[in-house]
């Protein structure tokens, strides 16, 4: 597999190569590992549908769009009030 240059800068560069480093893996094994477990968006969406489907086939629940949006936004506000440790 041919290589890529990517320009990031120094300092997160840095970052990365010690977290690589703490899991015995070079920067570039540990990018490659790490793009390997992440899920475009295109793959979320698809899973989230999968998800939503299985859900309405194993309890008939089947939100619509104003309910998801309405239970994001109490998500939301909850979320406003947790106080970070």
């Amino acid at each position: 597999m041919p290589d890529a240059n990517v320009r990031i800068p120094e300092e997160a560069k840095d970052r990365l190569a010690v977290i690589a480093a703490d899991e015995g893996l070079s920067l570039r094994a540990y990018l490659a590992r790490l793009a390997e477990t992440l899920l475009t968006p295109a793959e979320r969406a698809e899973r989230a549908a999968k998800a939503l489907a299985a859900l309405k086939e194993w309890t008939g629940y089947a939100p619509t769009a104003a309910e998801q949006r309405d239970l994001d936004n109490e998500l939301d506000r909850r979320l406003a009030q947790v106080k970070p440790r």
